[in-house]
């Protein structure tokens, strides 16, 4: 740049006129700006993640917007390299970045077991101790963290079951312990179930026949039919 300013101004200082190498570089700016426009907002784009470090090399991501999903391996100053789980390369230009929310599941501090487990009608009576049970061994379980938010509640009367949920959170964020975590607490609470001599329920429809009507079997099923 240097260079070029002192050569305008040695040909200023000769009498020769530099408008027209003026406006043609105004131009020839412009074009090269349009044409670059792309490549500019990319490497902006590269270091706004630079700078705020939404996500770092090793990092889990992902995009509620757009279907970007996997293992940052590579930021680049044009484009971020994401391996996604099926194990295929995924170039993300970074300009993408700066107008999608972004998840980063890496930073989370625990996971959530949240599960809705039913038992039967039959079982009713049961209910509360079975509820009080479960409670207890989550309270007691080394790899629950008891200092989050810990719920177990009989919620609601779904269609064949009485419904009973669990809300709590593993000290452990790495996937493969996590759902090592969540079997022994689910295989718990089947225990905990069948100690009271209840069980879980299975959607099931019952079937009320009026008097003097007798079920005839068919080919295709069953008939109903009025006796005299």
């Amino acid at each position: 740049m240097v260079i070029v300013i002192a050569g305008l101004v040695v040909l200023q200082t000769l009498g020769i006129s530099i408008a027209g190498v003026l406006a043609f570089g105004g131009v020839g700016g412009i074009a090269v700006g349009f044409a670059a426009r792309d490549l500019l907002a990319n490497f902006f784009g590269g270091l706004t993640v630079y700078l705020d470090r939404p996500f770092s090399v090793g990092d889990w991501i992902r995009s509620p917007d757009r279907e970007i999903e996997g293992t940052v391996e590579r930021i680049g100053w044009r484009q971020t390299r994401i391996r996604t789980f099926d194990l295929r390369p995924l170039y993300v230009p970074n300009s993408t970045f700066n107008s999608i929310a972004l998840e980063n599941p890496s930073r989370m501090s625990n996971r959530r077991i949240f599960e809705t487990i039913g038992i039967r009608y039959n079982d009713a009576d049961k209910m509360a101790t079975i509820v009080a049970d479960v409670r207890q061994m989550l309270e007691r379980h080394d790899e629950i963290d008891t200092g989050r938010i810990l719920i177990v509640n009989f919620t609601h009367f779904g269609p064949s079951s009485l419904d009973f949920f669990i809300y709590a959170f593993t000290k452990t964020t790495q996937w493969v312990a996590f759902h090592e975590i969540k079997q022994d607490v689910l295989l718990k609470v089947l225990d905990i179930i069948a100690k009271h001599k209840a069980q879980v329920a299975f959607p099931t429809s019952t079937l009320h026949i009026p008097e003097g009507v007798r079920v005839e079997p068919t080919e295709a099923g069953a008939s109903l039919s009025r006796s005299s």
